[in-house]
């Protein structure tokens, strides 16, 4: 695991109050880690946060699973290095 891995499962974590253990890239933040709307909310606005970064409400919704956050912040990475 990378740390940007390390990171972001441990904001999950925190934000939704679960395991770091019961976490994997393909756990679904709704259905499988019990994330509300304002669970999404806080943790969209803890992702912009730790990472210095925008999301719009549409990129949010992008975001089911834990991979799809994880390639959305490398895919923000690669965007702000070019």
């Amino acid at each position: 695991m990378n740390d940007q891995q390390q990171r972001v499962f441990a904001l999950i974590a925190e934000q939704l109050a679960v395991p770091e253990a019961d976490i994997s890239e393909g756990s679904r933040l709704v259905d499988d880690l019990g994330a509300d709307s304002l669970d999404l909310v806080e943790l969209t606005m803890a992702l912009e946060e730790a990472f210095g970064l925008e999301l719009s409400d549409d990129q949010a919704d992008q975001l089911v699973t834990v991979g799809d956050v994880l390639s959305f912040l490398a895919s923000a990475e690669t965007t702000a290095s070019h």
